[in-house]
């Protein structure tokens, strides 16, 4: 697995063309909740009093997702500002902040955060946690696996996650490599290639 960032560490990270120099810096990441990936950014100047820019920074114009910039291949990666915020989770609404229920009608907290690997995908959620989700921790990790449905109102996790929860980023990141090995491996009875049965 990649490793994962919080979209929320994203935001005044610069953009940086491969050349070195710096074009702007990330103002906002948008969603793509469907496709379970980042639509790419909005911008902002650099420096203190810079406000936002008219342009974006689609993800498909992202050459890398680094631990210090966002690199792009030179200032042609950048798009009109509206080509970025249509595409994604913006246009329904900021998934920071919403309502965290189950699918059996509890509340269960509210989204803290995006977790994204550094090739774009939504790895998972961080979820001010609710009483119902889990008593004993203030925030609570949970992979994209186990979310139901996610809007601009909503997220929908089911009524027992616990499985799959961590209270910090390490030990996520394990735990969804762990279930990510458990999907992908045979079930006991499948045949596989060859014709060989599993058991």
């Amino acid at each position: 697995m990649n490793a994962l960032v919080l979209a929320t560490e994203l935001a005044k990270r610069p953009v940086v063309t491969l050349g070195g120099e710096a074009v702007a810096q990330i103002k906002d990441t948008v969603f793509d909740s469907p496709a379970g990936r980042i639509a790419g950014f909005t911008l902002s100047g650099r420096g203190l009093l810079a406000g936002p820019l008219k342009q974006s920074l689609p993800w498909s114009s992202v050459h890398a997702l680094g631990r210090q910039a966002v690199m792009i291949p030179g200032r042609e990666a950048l798009a009109a500002a509206g080509v970025v915020v249509a595409s994604g989770e913006a246009a329904q609404g900021d998934v920071l902040g919403v309502r965290v229920v189950t699918d059996a009608g509890a509340e269960a907290g509210t989204v803290l955060d995006v977790v994204v690997e550094r090739g774009g995908r939504i790895a998972g959620f961080r979820i001010a946690a609710a009483e119902p989700l889990d008593p004993r921790r203030r925030s609570v990790f949970v992979p994209r696996e186990e979310v139901l449905a996610v809007s601009g109102q909503a997220l929908v996790i089911p009524a027992a996650p616990r499985h799959l929860v961590a209270d910090e980023l390490p030990s996520f990141t394990t735990q969804v490599e762990m279930y990510l090995a458990r999907q992908a491996a045979p079930r006991p009875g499948a045949v596989r290639e060859g014709g060989e049965r599993t058991w």
